[in-house]
């Protein structure tokens, strides 16, 4: 959902022996590129989606691919919205499980205003949080 509260796109994921994948299809963002991190509660409330939480960190380690004490586990790389506000991108999140992201308050996933800068703790200096989905038990669909 976008800060308006209105559904934007659809995240598909998937569970590997190596982490979890998410492919993201969304409209209506603004063009660049942008954070994207998984956070630690699985709520998005509008407008700025603060009741997700923190990163997800459960190792309490420092923000950033480039930390030397990082980086968080709900760490991504960086995602680029085209020209006209489409995001089409897989990305993943390695060293973890679907069951460590849906513990009892599920987790996020939340795309910055800004890039991350993959070091400055606690949130790569990526700015306002601009769109928010929430992973739980709900939103998990068994494969076919």
């Amino acid at each position: 959902v976008n800060s308006a509260g209105q559904s934007i796109g659809a995240v598909r994921m998937w569970e590997t022996p190596g982490g979890v994948g998410f492919r993201i299809g969304a409209a209506g963002l603004p063009h660049g590129i942008h954070g994207i991190h998984v956070h630690s509660v699985g709520r998005c409330d509008p407008p700025g989606f603060t009741t997700s939480g923190a990163h997800f960190n459960p190792t309490g380690a420092k923000h950033g691919f480039n930390n030397p004490a990082g980086p968080h586990r709900g760490d991504m790389p960086n995602v680029t919205v085209s020209a006209n506000g489409v995001l089409q991108e897989a990305v993943s999140l390695p060293g973890t499980s679907f069951g460590t992201l849906l513990d009892a308050d599920g987790a996020a996933l939340v795309i910055h205003a800004r890039p991350d800068d993959y070091e400055t703790d606690p949130s790569g200096n990526s700015g306002d949080r601009i769109a928010c989905g929430v992973i739980s038990l709900a939103t998990v669909v068994p494969a076919r």
